[in-house]
This record gives C-alpha cells, sequence and structure tokens, in this order.
C-alpha cells in the first residue's frame, strides 16, 4: 500500500478506467442516448471529485482522509449502477430468453411462484433483511480491512470496486430488466401460461414495474423504498447482488475472520433467494451469480497483484 500513497490509488484508477470506458461509449452513441449531458456532466463531476480527494490526501495524509477516499468512491456506485440503464436501453431486450430458459429449467417461473406461495412475515422479513444488507454488508467488509488489516485495506477496495465494474460492463451489453419489470411488461396471464414474447426496446420508454412482494414490515419497507429511489430495468443477469455477496465472502475469508464470514454467509444467503423471490431476478440470475461473484475476485485480486509489482500508479 505505501506505494500508492503519493498517488492516485488502484481503486481509483478503475473509478477512472471505467469512467473512460463508458465516454467512449457514449462518443459512439451519443445521438441514440436519451441524457447525454447528465451523464456526461457526471462523469467528469467524479473526475474531479476523485482528483480532490486525493489532493486532499496528499495536503494532510492521515488514515481518515484515506477513508474519505474510499467512502467517496463507493458511496457513487449508487450513481453508477442506474447509469448502466441509459445504455442497455439502446439495445433490444433480452429476458424472453431468458424467462425461456428458466421455464426450460424448472418447469415454471421461481420468481412468480416463490412470491404467490410464501407470504408470512416471519420468512418475508427475513429475505428482505438480506436485500437490504447488501451495503451494510460492503460497509462490514471495508470497515473490518481499515481496522483490522489497514495495510490491505485499498486492496479490499480495489477489489469490491473492480468486481462492480466488472458487473456493470455486462450489464451494459447483456439488457436483461428482471421478472420485476418484464412480468410487469407482459402480463402475468402470459407469465402462468409460460408465454414470453420479445418485447424488443419496450424498456427504452418504459420503467413500470410489479409492486415489491412481501407482507409490510420494516425491512419489506426498506426494499420498496431502495426500489423507488434507483431501480431500472437493467442489471438482471448475472445477480451482482448474489455476486458481490461472495466477493465479501472471498475477502472476509482471505482476512481469516470466521465471525466475520459466517455474518455475511447468513446474509448472503438471505439475499440468494430474496433476489428472486421480490422479483428483481430470474433464479438463473441469482445461481450465475455465484461463480460470477468467485470469478470477479479472482481476477480482481491478480490484477491488483500485476498492477502493484508494475507500481502503475499517478
Amino acid at each position: 500500500m505505501r506505494n500508492e500513497l503519493k498517488g492516485l490509488c488502484l481503486f481509483e484508477w478503475a473509478v477512472l478506467g471505467y469512467a473512460v470506458l463508458t465516454l467512449l461509449l457514449m462518443a459512439i452513441w451519443w445521438g441514440q442516448l436519451v441524457n447525454p449531458v447528465p451523464m456526461l456532466t457526471g462523469r467528469l463531476a467524479i473526475i474531479v471529485g476523485t482528483l480532490a480527494l486525493w489532493q486532499l490526501y496528499r495536503w494532510k495524509p492521515s488514515r481518515w482522509t484515506m477513508v474519505l477516499r474510499v467512502m467517496g468512491q463507493l458511496m457513487l456506485l449508487g450513481w453508477w449502477y442506474p447509469d448502466t440503464y441509459e445504455f442497455n436501453r439502446l439495445l433490444p431486450n433480452l429476458d424472453h430468453a431468458f424467462a425461456s430458459c428458466e421455464q426450460w429449467l424448472f418447469g415454471y417461473q421461481p420468481a412468480l411462484l416463490f412470491s404467490q406461495q410464501v407470504t408470512s412475515p416471519w420468512i418475508t422479513e427475513p429475505l428482505s433483511l438480506g436485500y437490504v444488507s447488501y451495503y451494510p454488508m460492503i460497509g462490514a467488509v471495508a470497515a473490518y480491512y481499515l481496522f483490522r488489516h489497514y495495510e490491505r485495506f485499498t486492496y479490499a477496495t480495489f477489489v469490491i470496486l473492480a468486481s462492480f465494474f466488472l458487473f456493470y460492463i455486462v450489464f451494459i451489453f447483456l439488457p436483461v430488466a428482471g421478472p420485476q419489470f418484464y412480468y410487469e411488461a407482459v402480463g402475468l396471464d402470459q407469465v402462468a401460461k409460460g408465454v414470453f414474447p420479445d418485447i424488443g426496446h419496450y424498456f427504452m420508454t418504459h420503467q413500470e414495474s410489479m409492486p415489491i412482494p412481501g407482507a409490510d414490515g420494516v425491512f419489506h419497507d426498506l426494499v420498496q423504498q431502495a426500489h423507488n429511489a434507483g431501480e431500472r430495468p437493467t442489471a438482471a443477469f448475472p445477480s451482482s447482488h448474489v455476486g458481490i455477496s461472495v466477493v465479501l465472502l472471498w475477502l472476509a475469508w482471505e482476512a481469516r475472520s470466521r465471525w466475520l464470514f459466517l455474518c455475511l454467509l447468513v446474509l448472503a444467503i438471505l439475499m440468494f433467494f430474496a433476489t428472486f423471490y421480490i422479483q428483481a431476478h430470474y433464479a438463473i440470475d441469482a445461481i450465475a451469480g455465484i461463480p460470477a461473484g468467485t470469478l470477479f475476485y479472482f481476477l480482481c485480486r491478480w490484477g491488483y497483484g500485476r498492477l502493484s509489482r508494475s507500481g502503475r500508479h499517478l
């Protein structure tokens, strides 16, 4: 980590790299983008903010100004996520293929049947707890490395952020909205019959979704609020909620913290089932999130080692 302290950290290079990549995509698709100016100004603000936090650290180097650099980027994940919709809405939707695959594998739609059959708050509230624990899980892992393995703090941050951006790249080019949007678009009567029409560019102009299933409760309401605040018809396959949870489990395992790993494991299991219970994902999305998260973890771990040895810092 010491080699990073004078220049930009590798997690910041990951952010800037993703910003530049998507700027190039914006240049290619500029005439088709619905909101190009806010997308452009947002990226410029992130780049300027990243450099400003770096300069703050150079002026006052400490553990806490480093935390500001990390927290600034983690908090921006909520901005980057819906941004993927601005790209993949330009491509023809593929939900019909994924819903058909789901039907072929299981003989029914797990996201539909699960939500219809399970209504007890004794089950739905723990599932909702698992789903809303997503960002607290990220914060818990980051905090553990901060206080127990500070020399690996920027490494853990890089793995988390780079894994997110790898998922986002997939989401940009794989336009799958998920059951909550697709079922609303085609109608539950069609879904119940196993009919999954190709809706083409429907989500170019539509963002209507099914209501979040489950009994009213504190965690159910939190899921609904989060959905209302930032959900878009994007990012269904593979599930980044499951995938990032797997990345966090690997980081906890690597840190040799049994209690952290076990706590995360319980929440990750709840989250796995919650992703298709609340109809945010097809079951195959959640299943695919496990190998995807594992692949991205080892890829980012390898990349961090290579880049650290090469000394690629500003």
